[in-house]
Order: C-alpha cells, then sequence, then structure tokens
C-alpha cells in the first residue's frame, strides 16, 4: 500500500500531528481533516492528510488570499448549464476558458451574467426550451439539481430519466458533443435514493459514449476561505486519448479573517435588539453552547433537548478558520453565520469574498436575492481549479504532481 492510500488511527495521526486525539477529532469536526470508518466504526485517517494538515500546522505553503488567474489564450470554450450568478464561468474564464454559452432561467441571476460579461452569450430561458444542436464547445458544464427517479419498470437509459434536469444536461452533451463533460452538485448525491441516482446518472454518460469519475471536492483545500463541498463529475469522450484529471488539494487553508480585510461595506441582514444581545455573547468560533445554561434554554426552546450538536445554531465564525458553508440566508437559527468580530451577519459583500468573486461583480435583485445568488455559487476560485485540470486534459501538458489522475 502507497502512501497515499495508507489508513490510520486516531492514536496514530496524534502522534503524527505531536496534538491530542481531542483536538484530533474537534479538527475533523471542523473539517480542517477528513476521517472514514473501518469496519467496527472507528475513525480512520489517510497518511496523505496527515501530512498535509501537519505542514499547515507548522507553516509550510503559506499563501495570502487572492483571486487566482492565469494570463493565457482562451483556446477553449464551454456551454455552461444552470449558470447561477456566474461563479464557474467566471473561474473557467480565470483558467483560460472562454464562455460560448450560458442558460440561467432566473431573472436576477441572469441579469447578473449580462451586467457583468455584456459580450457572454446568455440565455434566460427554461433549459427545456433551449436547442444545442448547432452549438459547438469544447465543454458542456452543469450544476444541474439532484432529483429522484422513478425505477419502476425501466431500464433508466437516457430516454428514461425525461422530465428530469440531469436529462437536459445529458441532452446538451448528446447534442453538442463536446471533447469533457463537468457535472456539480450537492455532496448528498453519491448517497441519494441508497445510490441508484448517481449510479443511473454515470451509466447514461457512459452511454453517451463518455468515460467519467467524480469526486468529492473540498473547497476549503482549494484556496476558498470556506468549508464546503461539492460531488463533481468530470468526464471525456471515449474517442479522446486522455485521462481524467482532478485539482489536487492543497496543504493550507485561508481564514476568513485575511479574506474581510477592507472589505467594501455593502447592504445585509440584521440581528434584531434581542438576538443581537444574544449573539454578543458569542465568542469567535463558538455557538449556542457557549451561553449560560439559562440563555441557552432559552434561546433554543424544545431544541435543547434534542439530540445532536446543532452546532450551526447562535455561530460565530472563526477569523483564522474557513467560514462554515455560506447558504442562502447567513441569519437563519439553524445555520447562523455571524461575523467574527461585529455582532452582525455576514454582509453580501462579505459573503461575495468567501466565494472568491472580486469586489467589482455585481448582483442584480434583492438583498435576498443576491444572498441566495451567491449562496448557491460555485467558488471561483474552485472553478479555476477545476478549470486548470480540464485545459491539462485538452492540452495534454501538465505536471503529474499537480492532479488526482484516473483513467
Amino acid at each position: 500500500m502507497n502512501k497515499s492510500t495508507q489508513l490510520v488511527n486516531v492514536s496514530v495521526a496524534s502522534e503524527m500531528l505531536k496534538v491530542s486525539i481531542d483536538t484530533i477529532r474537534r479538527w475533523e469536526k471542523k473539517g480542517l481533516i477528513r476521517a472514514t470508518r473501518d469496519a467496527q466504526g472507528h475513525r480512520i485517517f489517510a497518511v496523505n492528510e496527515l501530512q498535509q494538515l501537519k505542514d499547515k500546522t507548522q507553516g509550510k505553503g503559506q499563501v495570502g488570499y487572492k483571486i487566482l488567474k492565469q494570463k493565457v489564450a482562451k483556446k477553449y470554450k464551454v456551454v455552461e448549464l444552470f449558470a447561477g450568478c456566474g461563479g464557474l464561468a467566471l473561474g473557467l474564464e480565470n483558467a483560460g476558458i472562454s464562455a460560448e454559452m450560458l442558460v440561467e432561467i432566473d431573472a436576477k441571476a441572469s441579469e447578473t451574467l449580462k451586467i457583468n460579461r455584456p459580450h457572454w452569450n446568455v440565455v434566460a430561458d427554461d433549459i427545456k426550451n433551449v436547442d444545442f444542436k448547432n452549438i459547438k464547445a469544447d465543454i458542456v458544464t452543469g450544476g444541474f439539481p439532484c432529483q429522484a427517479f422513478s425505477y419502476a419498470g425501466k431500464r433508466l437509459g437516457f430516454e428514461d430519466t425525461r422530465g428530469t434536469l440531469f436529462f437536459e444536461f445529458a441532452r446538451a452533451v448528446k447534442e453538442i458533443q463536446p471533447k469533457i463533460i463537468l457535472g456539480e452538485n450537492v455532496k448528498g448525491l453519491e448517497k441519494h435514493d441508497g445510490g441508484r441516482t448517481l449510479t443511473t446518472m454515470m451509466d447514461i454518460l457512459d452511454e453517451l459514449g463518455y468515460k467519467a469519475h467524480y469526486k468529492i471536492i473540498r473547497a476549503q483545500y482549494l484556496d476558498v476561505a470556506q468549508k464546503r463541498e461539492r460531488l463533481v463529475i468530470i468526464g471525456v469522450r471515449k474517442d479522446i486519448d486522455s485521462k481524467i484529471l482532478f485539482p489536487k488539494e492543497k496543504n493550507y487553508t485561508i481564514g476568513i479573517g485575511e479574506v474581510l480585510k477592507d472589505v467594501p461595506n455593502s447592504e445585509g441582514q440584521v440581528y434584531t435588539e434581542k438576538k443581537k444581545k444574544i449573539m454578543d455573547l458569542i465568542p469567535p468560533g463558538g455557538y449556542w453552547r457557549d451561553l449560560p445554561d439559562k440563555l441557552q434554554r432559552e434561546y433554543m426552546g424544545g431544541s435543547y433537548f434534542l439530540g445532536g450538536g446543532k452546532t450551526g445554531m447562535a455561530r460565530r465564525l472563526s477569523a483564522d478558520e474557513p467560514s462554515l458553508t455560506l447558504t442562502c440566508n447567513p441569519a437563519q437559527k439553524q445555520t447562523e453565520r455571524c461575523h467574527p468580530f461585529e455582532t452582525r451577519p455576514l454582509q453580501v459583500r462579505e459573503y461575495a469574498r468567501i466565494q472568491s468573486f472580486p469586489d467589482d461583480w455585481v448582483f442584480s435583485g434583492s438583498t435576498a436575492s443576491k444572498y441566495k445568488q451567491i449562496g448557491n455559487a460555485v467558488p471561483v476560485n474552485m472553478g479555476f481549479h477545476i478549470g486548470r485540470a480540464i485545459i491539462a486534459m485538452l492540452s495534454k501538458k501538465y505536471n503529474k504532481d499537480d492532479f488526482e489522475i484516473y483513467d
């Protein structure tokens, strides 16, 4: 077994990192390191991930926050479906991939795309109405929503998935015949309907003539100051001699304290006076458990007696760690996203910074719409790293140490 696949238990992990077992468990809960479970249900860790975290804690490989961009000729073209407010499209552009067409049904999100990139061909319509037969592109991407399929009496091939948005993604692939396909979804797709949904999707991509691989990608290790996990599918047309590449995780993370420096002031939600008094008592990185017991009971109500950590409730972010996953609302009780130093929810431009959008990227619509657009976006820097992997697949020029490689 090579070092990249070697697994060790929590005691060995503790010895490697020179920290207590409790610290290891705390880091796992915070998303700084990933654990799996063995047959007995005990935590096990990959040695290569432990080494990455060791390098980080010793200050190796530290970099400052920046929006990543390469000065390269935009040789390749992409059609993006379900484009949202442009996180993935901008990340791909920064990597060197130009947008041939973007399809987005939400009116405000499509306005955001048009405002920021007037030269982009933005189709603000239901994807069911879009004909792709005369479109030429090297890549088709889509963050298609996860929908259940009806399996009753069906083989679940391409035609059997009609009525789902994955069918529309697959239809675009069939009509355009790109060299590379990229699908993006929530982490939960892996186990949706007992794994049958993802298996069906992969089978259909195979039916359409693509070999594909999927992987859970963690944004916090790809120059994004946010603990965000997404399931990414990358495929290559079978007549093209190319391996499948995924970006390799970095050995550092970026704390939001650095990202939020000098962020432009913007609109945002505000706390009620009662809520602010509660949140004033929460320290950076803390949550409802840091309140006096009387206030815990008052704030949590019936939830106080329920199981689970409920760590998102009354949560103040920590400046020296990546943010928790941004939601479509920074002040929801279950998923609080309070500023690390000021007692208020994160503002719109702070949301955008954490998602690695540039400060001049304008979002259209109401404050609620802006939060929703940004919260649903693919982080720009994550899109950049995926774009670099795609370009490496197409050009067949790359350093093997920079990517995870699959046949």
